[in-house]
């Protein structure tokens, strides 16, 4: 295998145009994607998805499905000692709960696979060879204590660390040598003067002379496994990717690449290099905050539209700011020409305001609203489940009519289950005596509103609830208003404070309404 990639290699240069004439006509101005789209988001999984993951994995998502191509999941896990259980799992899981789930990963499968880099470690070592047998790379026999010396040594003399290229002059005995003795060297790949100049579909045309400030890099590790400018390039070119969407902070190292596809004879990828997302004081968004990990914002409660919405609000590539967009908008609006160059300024204090928007949205479509309905109960029950006196409050009707009354008001569908809204799922223990702090005429006024439900053919909506709580104090002498709706506050739900009484009594309903009171007049 490693003979036939070389020798079509050597096949692939030899019919090349040479130098940059070729490279510049591949690189410029590619404009809108004239072959199949292929992109993939390829995370490390040395640590859970968090937001900044999601920003460039929605990215690659929206130019996929704009241009009907395929989004790919690809895990790069070849730093072995750096991967936390369960994170490679965690970041397909949060991609689906996003609701951009690749269409080819490591759980789906593809024609590409496999799609964890730990398993294409073949893929490398014929590369590799390849490499080795025209001269572009050379094995390196230094060891960690020497490489780290020379590290002491450039801090030491204020200057930045970089390997001094030695193992780049050995002989061919003196390797041949080393071998037989059972070192096992490392791979370096040879940086020669004459760094392309390329497009990228953000920053515009680059040129990164990284010979001129950077020792040659280790693209194969001693173990067999590669370093993440070998891998890159060796699974975009397998896996057909026509567009690189990544972080800015790779931007530099794109001039290494394009050394590297020079070197294999392959067509490199159109790259676009994405802005940062920050926080809102300008820091830049950490693994160690708990807070930016997306299982903390779905345990929160916070839908995943709301997350995808607030990113690309805050981002750029989108024409003007929109609150409310949806998926199928963000994929019609999305236009990676007009991505910034300036890093997205992230304010996750409007995080509840997003939601609130997402969340009237999905209550206003009812097969969408009988799901909640059901993430209402199942919170419900866990929350006040051994406390609950009536359980008609889980049926569907009851915790619909809860659903449409809030909304507007609530921004979470935790919220619901919160002490300020108890009283919809138990009763409040409230003493007589403490009502009758409120107003004297307490048996007056339960007996008056027990009348009203019990009035034949009247529909109890909050406005005629309004209108007759008005009507009764009005014509009852002694029931002061504002003192009567203060009673009924108390007596239905415990608390001082909350929603309009009116609104109150329609979330209660007629039966649990007259529960309470009767339940007040017997105490």
């Amino acid at each position: 295998m490693a003979a036939l990639l070389l020798g079509q290699l050597r096949s692939r240069l030899a019919r090349a145009p040479s130098g940059a004439g070729r490279w510049r006509e591949y690189r410029g101005g590619p404009g809108t994607p004239s072959s199949a789209v292929r992109v993939r988001f390829a995370p490390s999984p040395t640590g859970f998805m968090h937001l900044g993951g999601l920003r460039t994995a929605l990215y690659n998502y929206l130019f996929a499905k704009k241009y009907k191509g395929s989004f790919i999941l690809r895990l790069e896990d070849t730093d072995q000692t750096r991967l936390v259980p369960g994170a490679a799992e965690n970041i397909e899981d949060m991609l689906e709960w996003a609701g951009i789930p690749p269409d080819e990963s490591p759980r789906r499968g593809g024609p590409a696979g496999p799609y964890l880099q730990s398993q294409r470690l073949e893929l490398y070592a014929q590369a590799s060879e390849a490499l080795l047998q025209t001269g572009a790379a050379y094995r390196c026999f230094c060891t960690p204590q020497r490489l780290e010396l020379l590290k002491k040594e450039a801090l030491r003399n204020h200057q930045t660390p970089r390997y001094d290229n030695r193992c780049r002059h050995l002989n061919p005995e003196h390797v041949a040598r080393k071998l037989a003795e059972g070192s096992k060297p490392t791979i370096r790949f040879r940086l020669e003067e004459g760094a392309e100049t390329f497009q990228d579909l953000v920053y515009g045309w680059n040129r990164h002379e990284v010979a001129s400030v950077e020792g040659d890099p280790v693209i194969l590790k001693s173990d067999g496994f590669p370093t993440y400018h070998l891998a890159c390039v060796v699974d975009d070119h397998h896996m057909g990717i026509s567009h690189v969407l990544r972080g800015k902070e790779w931007l530099v190292s794109t001039a290494k690449h394009l050394l590297l596809y020079r070197a294999l004879g392959w067509e490199p990828p159109h790259f676009a290099h994405l802005p940062l997302l920050l926080n809102k004081d300008g820091s830049k968004l950490s693994k160690r905050q708990g807070d930016i990990f997306l299982e903390h914002f779905a345990s929160a409660g916070f839908l995943p539209e709301t997350l995808l919405d607030i990113i690309t609000n805050y981002g750029s590539g989108f024409a003007g700011n929109q609150m409310g967009r949806t998926l199928p908008e963000l994929i019609e609006q999305f236009d990676l020409t007009g991505v910034s160059t300036h890093s997205a300024l992230l304010d996750l204090e409007k995080l509840p305001e997003y939601n609130r928007l997402h969340l009237i949205r999905l209550l206003n479509d009812k097969a969408q609203r009988l799901q909640l309905v059901k993430e209402v109960r199942v919170m419900v029950e866990e929350v006040y489940g051994e406390q609950l006196e009536d359980r008609d409050v889980l049926s569907d009707a009851s915790i619909d009519r809860i659903l449409l009354l809030g909304q507007g008001r609530i921004s979470r569908l935790k919220d619901l289950v919160s002490p300020a809204y108890s009283y919809l799922w138990t009763r409040p223990a409230v003493a007589r005596a403490q009502l009758q702090t409120i107003s004297g005429e307490l048996d007056v006024i339960a007996k008056l509103v027990l009348g009203l439900l019990e009035t034949p053919g009247i529909s109890l909506t909050q406005e005629v609830l309004n209108q007759e709580l008005k009507k009764l104090s009005e014509k009852t002498e002694g029931v002061e208003y504002v003192r009567m709706m203060k009673l009924l506050r108390v007596a239905l739900t415990g608390q001082q404070h909350g929603p309009t009484v009116a609104e109150m009594m329609v979330s209660l309903g007629p039966r649990e309404v007259r529960e309470r009171i009767q339940r007040v007049l017997s105490s």
